[in-house]
């Protein structure tokens, strides 16, 4: 395998080129040019949804026991590539590689916790007004799903979705990131391996704005699932609520953390430094202010000048480095 290989999209399981210009990887760690992700035009997207509108006819017919136990296996290929996977996210996002290791395992985690929640999909008996007559409730899958996941963790947000659609028995478009793509396409590749129908999971990279204008409104998506900014959010809200599209959407945290002065202040340090610091505090729990009771504030502020200090930023590849660089809004490899 290649230092950081071409991402391609993957419809109607073909792994493909799409129709529009190729889209540039950086590196965060350097600024270089590693690779290309493809970028899906109208055509490929169209495509997409009638791989995806088939898929679900087929997916849906599959029992939950052995929708169960393919994604079981899909773990599985998924953890046999952890090092492989890591390096191409390390590579890709920036992220140290211990990191980009322990979110490869964790989204194995996550699918097979997702497997066993695909068995136990119940409905509920409900007690009606009249005695002859019986009131249940059944749950069925609810179609199609166009998924938009962020590049913060490529794996870690894109899998749950993935997981969610898959154990309900729908079909699912993935709008995986264009920042970092090849790792999400290892995702994919293993739910592939592990021999999902052709058209079940669809995954496609591009132009966000033309990709989620074209997905949302056309009939055969019946669901969305978003994980990003609140400005986009408030904007695909407002486009699934203008054709009545159920969405599912965890949006950017605005998190202050206080601090009282009957606190550990030594752990309130560790803690707080931890999930500031983690991927440049381009995270969505990443505390944004810290109110500090008068009676320790030099004590915190103390020790957690120490813990930025602490922080070494560098290359994710090489041994010691506990942080990375920001992302830059002029290293996004798309420009409206």
């Amino acid at each position: 395998m290649s230092a950081y290989p071409d991402t391609q999209l993957f419809i109607d399981g073909l792994w493909r080129d799409g129709s529009n210009a190729h889209l540039s990887i950086v590196n965060p760690a350097s600024g270089e040019v590693i690779g290309r992700v493809s970028n899906a035009g109208g055509n490929d997207l169209d495509e997409a949804l009638s791989a995806a509108a088939a898929g679900f006819e087929r997916w849906r017919q599959v029992s939950a026991f052995d929708r169960a136990k393919l994604m079981r296996l899909a773990a599985e290929i998924l953890r046999g590539r952890t090092a492989e996977i890591s390096r191409l996210m390390t590579l890709e996002q920036g992220k140290p590689l211990a990191e980009s290791k322990a979110e490869t395992m964790g989204a194995a985690d996550i699918i097979d916790w997702f497997a066993e929640e695909a068995r136990r999909a119940y409905g509920r008996l409900i007690p009606p007004r009249a005695t002859n007559v019986r009131q249940m409730v059944v749950k069925e899958p609810v179609g199609p799903v166009a998924a938009f996941s962020p590049w913060n963790f490529p794996l870690n947000q894109a899998v749950r979705k993935v997981s969610a659609a898959l154990a309900a028995g729908c079909s699912i478009i993935l709008k995986g990131p264009e920042e970092t793509p090849a790792s999400c396409a290892e995702l994919v590749r293993a739910f592939a391996d592990a021999g999902l129908p052709a058209g079940v999971l669809n995954l496609v990279f591009g132009i966000p704005a033309d990709i989620s204008g074209h997905l949302i409104p056309h009939p055969v998506i019946r669901k969305i699932s978003f994980t990003g900014s609140t400005a986009v959010g408030k904007h695909l809200a407002s486009l699934a609520g203008a054709h009545m599209k159920r969405v599912t959407m965890e949006l950017g945290g605005h998190a202050p953390a206080l601090v009282f002065d009957d606190a550990d202040i030594d752990l309130a340090v560790r803690i707080l430094a931890a999930a500031k610091f983690r991927n440049a505090g381009q995270i969505c729990v990443a505390p944004t202010r810290f109110l500090i009771q008068e009676r320790v504030f030099e004590k915190f502020l103390d020790g957690f000048v120490k813990a930025a200090e602490a922080v070494t930023v560098g290359d994710g590849l090489s041994d010691g480095i506990t942080g990375r660089w920001p992302t830059r809004e002029g290293s996004k490899p798309w420009k409206r």
